[in-house]
């Protein structure tokens, strides 16, 4: 089975540490073979605070840990939650 983050996340508020973030991300997703893909904000029936949503494609859940506990992926996290509000779960599953 395939591993993947679903992101919930607030609109960008720091562009900058966005920007960051995707340039720290690009080797970090060749390295795990990650693949991303923004899903429509209408998915989105009941939320307080977020308006993105995002999935990270991997192809085992053991590549979404192992890639979340990489030192290289805690250096662009700390852009990522600058850059904007998330929450972060790591699930098992075939999605189509």
């Amino acid at each position: 089975m395939k591993g993947y983050w679903i992101i919930l996340g607030s609109e960008v508020r720091d562009p900058q540490a966005q920007q960051e973030y995707g340039r720290l991300w690009k080797p970090i997703a060749e390295k795990y073979a990650a693949t991303l893909k923004v899903l429509d904000a209408g998915a989105l029936q009941e939320s307080n605070q977020s308006s993105r949503v995002l999935a990270v494609e991997f192809a085992s859940y053991a590549d979404a840990k192992a890639c979340y506990d990489d030192p290289a992926y805690a250096q662009a996290r700390a852009f990522a939650l600058r850059a904007a509000s998330r929450e972060l779960i790591i699930i098992e599953a075939d999605l189509a």
